[in-house]
């Protein structure tokens, strides 16, 4: 029972990381309807940009989340108003899906080449930390990370749901003509969305750093858990994401310890076919999409 209860612990845990590295994911494909597969190069870009900041200038990773977040805020409104606009108004969003692949296929070997191949950890002084809830173990690391990956989901929540720029971005997914029409701005604020994801890609990133390893080459496996996480808890809502995410985590854990750590990859393949067979628009389906 105790084996059954820690597995599920560090399934949770894991599952509030996948949650925060997806939620971007889903907003842009929520908002502008586009599969953003450079999104694993900014979680893997978070990573490395705390790793320098570790580094050079002693910067905790939970604290470098602040210039983290700025700088790949910046770059991807950028990326959306050049590159990605660019793509889409001269051809289609299917365009889109090719771009974003080139583009991360470019800037993953561009990673490669400034950082090399080696895998990569962050390793604060806290890092072998651990603590005890009653019979069970828990690594100081991974809990604070929890922590911060729902801080971060809820914020994002409540700016989607209680601000002016939310509530522009609910309603440019959902009546993207309307919204122009009333006055907004569509292409900016597909820019800020974009930005927004880049910024939280960038955020989990620096999370994942200090209890993952990471390397240039793990930027697919990212964009491949967001893409099952929209898929298994929904489209363009934080809540999606983290039941999706947490989902996702559950099933890694149980089947690291009871199958057997080679086959969890298949596992997620497995339980992806089968959502997208028996609940396709995932478990709390698209928030934007009734009003389409």
């Amino acid at each position: 029972m105790m084996l059954f209860l820690q597995t599920t612990l560090n399934g949770l845990v894991l599952g509030g990381l996948y949650s925060l590295a997806a939620v971007g994911f889903s907003l842009i494909f929520g908002v502008m309807g586009i599969v953003n597969l450079t999104h694993g190069v900014f979680v893997v870009a978070g990573a490395y940009g705390a790793l320098l900041l570790f580094r050079h200038l002693g910067i905790d990773p939970f604290i470098a989340i602040i210039p983290i977040g700025i700088v790949l805020f910046a770059i991807g409104y950028a990326y959306q108003r050049t590159i990605i606009h660019w793509a889409i108004s001269r051809a289609s969003l299917v365009a889109s899906l090719v771009v974003t692949f080139g583009v991360a296929m470019i800037l993953r070997n561009l990673m490669q080449l400034a950082f090399g191949p080696d895998v990569q950890t962050i390793t604060p002084s806290y890092s072998f930390t651990s603590i005890a809830l009653g019979p069970l173990q828990i690594d100081l690391v991974r809990l604070v990370a929890l922590g911060a990956s729902l801080i971060l989901l809820l914020v994002l929540a409540l700016v989607l749901a209680r601000t002016q720029f939310g509530r522009a971005v609910r309603a440019t997914a959902q009546q993207p003509l309307a919204a122009e029409l009333s006055g907004l701005s569509v292409q900016r604020l597909h820019g800020l969305t974009f930005g927004l994801s880049a910024a939280l890609a960038g955020a989990s990133g620096a999370i994942i750093g200090i209890v993952q390893p990471f390397s240039a080459a793990s930027e697919v496996a990212w964009t491949l858990n967001a893409f099952i996480v929209v898929v298994l808890g929904g489209i363009g809502s934080p809540a999606g994401a983290l039941v999706g995410g947490l989902l996702l985590g559950l099933i890694n854990a149980y089947t690291a310890q009871y199958v057997g750590p080679s086959l969890t990859t298949a596992m997620m393949f497995l339980v992806l076919v089968l959502m997208l067979l028996v609940r396709p628009q995932g478990l709390l389906g698209n928030s934007f999409g009734e009003s389409r």
